[in-house]
């Protein structure tokens, strides 16, 4: 009772402040204009040249090849940026004192961190799922090439994520004190998080040392399932216009389709793995933080 009452005054806390809700919000749509304006000749322009000559693929196609490249890293940056913003409330608490009225009252430490995540999480998926919904709408009118599976999946990708997200956010603003503090970090986090999980540029773009460091962080395999479940199918459909199978692994390659762990391929499945057991860590070490703190 005292959990779900705690994470309620959290959300209404949240959506109450206009400043934290817009901050939270104009970060995906801002990136939403920024991809699709900028990136996609880019994208395009390298897929065009991967197709063999005197093959004709459809632009529809590769409009839907291009923009699940783009949705994708959209979707998995999001997820983690927003957690940033989404999580002032937990620092502004501190800022204003209402975090020493609740660890007076009998409220146990683990109640409290996990009613930030929770609330963090639930503002987090809400605006990531509107991002998501947005993307869908681009494809639709671009190029649409994914199944029913794919959107559930997508959609599925975008939960963990935020959970990812959100963990790492909290687990890192339990460390801050004031404002201005988390907004450095999350300008830090904005301007170098797509880089280091692959979402801004493919690994395979980074010299063999730092992919190698980049494959050990768990954000990568979270891109690594977005590409899956936004550009396989399309990707896939290449060969329906005489793409040979081996060009189509060489593009999945080149753009984090398939990642690979010291030169092991990682299937989707342990990507999962690999993400749920960071999330649960990442909680875990939240909790003992917290009770450190206000013990």
């Amino acid at each position: 009772m005292i959990l779900k009452s705690l994470i309620k005054r959290n959300t209404k806390l949240f959506f109450k402040d206009k400043g934290m809700f817009f901050t939270a919000l104009i970060t995906p749509l801002i990136l939403l204009v920024l991809f699709f304006t900028f990136l996609g000749n880019v994208y395009r322009d390298t897929f065009v040249s991967a197709i063999p000559e005197g093959l004709s693929v459809p632009d529809g196609l590769l409009d839907g090849i291009v923009g699940g490249q783009l949705l994708s890293s959209l979707l998995s940056v999001s997820c983690v940026t927003v957690a940033f913003c989404s999580n002032l409330l937990m620092v502004t608490d501190k800022v204003t004192g209402a975090r020493k009225d609740l660890t007076v009252s009998p409220v146990k430490a683990s109640t409290l961190a996990l009613s930030y995540y929770i609330s963090t999480a639930v503002v987090t998926l809400i605006i990531c799922l509107v991002a998501m919904i947005v993307g869908f709408g681009y494809l639709s009118v671009t190029g649409w090439h994914l199944s029913l599976t794919d959107v559930v999946l997508t959609a599925l990708d975008t939960f963990v994520l935020a959970l990812f997200g959100t963990a790492l956010s909290s687990l890192v603003c339990s460390f801050l004190s004031t404002q201005g503090q988390i907004s450095a970090v999350g300008s830090i986090v904005s301007a170098g998080y797509g880089f280091i999980s692959g979402a801004y540029m493919p690994i395979s773009q980074f010299s063999d040392g730092i992919q190698k460091v980049i494959t050990c962080l768990p954000g990568t395999y979270g891109t690594g399932l977005m590409r899956n479940h936004l550009m396989a199918t399309p990707v896939a459909k290449l060969k329906d216009y005489g793409v040979p199978d081996e060009v189509c692994e060489i593009i999945k390659d080149l753009t984090d389709c398939n990642i690979y762990f010291f030169g092991t391929k990682v299937d989707e499945s342990a990507m999962y793995v690999i993400l749920g057991v960071t999330v649960v860590l990442l909680i875990t070490a939240l909790i003992f933080v917290t009770k450190r703190k206000t013990s």
